[in-house]
C-alpha cells in the first residue's frame, strides 16, 4: 500500500503515518497534562504545533541547501513543499530542540511532552515497522503485463534487463502529472544508466499521443495501463506515483505527487549502484 484516499484527498501512507503519531502525541499529551493538573495554558498543545512547524521549516530549509543547485534556476520554488523535499532528521533534530527549551523555561511542560514524544514515536514506530514489513513481503518489479502505443504487450522486466528503474504512473487529465513530465523527460536523457518508463492509467493510445505531442515532451518507454492493474498490484490509489527500484528489483523509494527537479535528485541518488540508501 502507497497511497490513501481520504475522500477526494490522496495521502501517501508516510504523510499518513506523521499525521496519526501527531495525533496520538497530543492525546497522550493532553491525558497526561489533565492527569498531573497542568496549569490551563501550559498544556501539550501550547507547545506540540509550534515543534511540528519548526521542525517542518528546518527540515525544508536543510533540504533545499543540500540540493541548492536543482533549486537556482528556480528560486520561487523552493517554497513549493508539494515536492516534498524535507531532510526529515533535521527536521525531527530542531523539533526535539524547540521542545527541550520550551520545556527547561516550563517544568510544568515536562512530564506531558515527554509523554506525547514517547507515544508518538511508538505509533509512528511501530505502524512504520508494520507498513515496511508489507512492502517487504510484496513482489517486486510488478509482473504486469502493459501494452505500448503501438498495442504490443510488453513487460517491466523486458524493459529493466537488470537495471534501476523509475516507474511513473500518471495521466493526461492530472495536473500534477503534467507539471512533472518535463522534469521527468529531462531525467530520463541524462541518467542513462536508469531506465524511466510512463504507465498512463486508463487512457488509450490516441490520447496519449496527443498530450505528448502538444506538451512537446521528448519520453521513451511510454506504456499503456488501460485497466489500472499496475497501480492495483503496487497499491497506489492516486496520482502521479512514482517508484523506484534499484538494480535488483527491489522497491528502494515512492513519491505521491509531483516531482520537482531536487526532489527528484534526492530520490535517484538512493537507486544508483553502489548508493548508501
Amino acid at each position: 500500500m502507497l497511497s490513501v484516499n481520504l475522500g477526494p484527498l490522496g495521502l501517501s501512507v508516510d504523510r499518513l503515518l506523521m499525521i496519526v503519531a501527531i495525533f496520538v502525541a497530543l492525546v497522550a499529551g493532553w491525558l497526561a497534562g489533565r492527569r498531573l493538573g497542568t496549569p490551563k495554558g501550559a498544556g501539550i498543545g501550547a507547545v506540540l504545533p509550534d515543534m511540528v512547524l519548526v521542525g517542518l521549516v528546518v527540515a525544508r530549509v536543510a533540504f533545499v541547501a543540500r540540493w541548492f543547485d536543482q533549486y537556482r534556476g528556480e528560486p520561487l520554488s523552493m517554497l513549493d513543499i508539494r515536492d516534498g523535499g524535507f531532510e526529515t532528521w533535521a527536521g525531527v533534530a530542531a523539533a526535539l530542540a524547540f521542545g527541550a527549551w520550551r520545556a527547561w523555561r516550563r517544568e510544568a511542560l515536562r512530564r506531558p511532552l515527554a509523554a506525547a514524544l514517547v507515544a508518538g514515536a511508538l505509533a509512528w514506530g511501530g505502524l512504520a515497522v508494520g507498513i515496511h514489513q508489507i512492502r517487504q513481503s510484496a513482489p517486486a518489479l510488478p509482473d504486469t503485463q502493459l501494452r505500448s502505443l503501438a498495442g504490443e504487450p510488453i513487460s517491466l522486466g523486458a524493459l529493466v534487463q537488470g537495471r534501476p528503474a523509475v516507474v511513473n504512473l500518471w495521466a493526461t487529465w492530472c495536473p500534477p502529472c503534467v507539471r512533472e513530465m518535463p522534469v521527468l523527460a529531462a531525467a530520463q536523457k541524462r541518467e542513462t544508466g536508469i531506465v524511466f518508463m510512463f504507465a498512463n492509467q486508463g487512457e488509450g493510445a490516441g490520447q496519449v499521443e496527443r498530450f505528448v505531442a502538444a506538451q512537446k515532451l521528448d519520453l521513451g518507454n511510454m506504456l499503456l495501463d488501460p485497466g489500472g492493474a499496475l497501480a492495483r498490484s503496487v497499491g497506489s490509489r492516486a496520482m502521479p506515483t512514482t517508484l523506484f527500484y534499484d538494480a535488483q528489483g527491489r522497491l528502494v523509494d515512492t513519491h505521491l505527487g509531483a516531482l520537482s527537479e531536487a526532489s527528484l535528485a534526492a530520490k535517484l541518488q538512493r537507486i544508483r549502484p553502489g548508493s548508501d540508501r
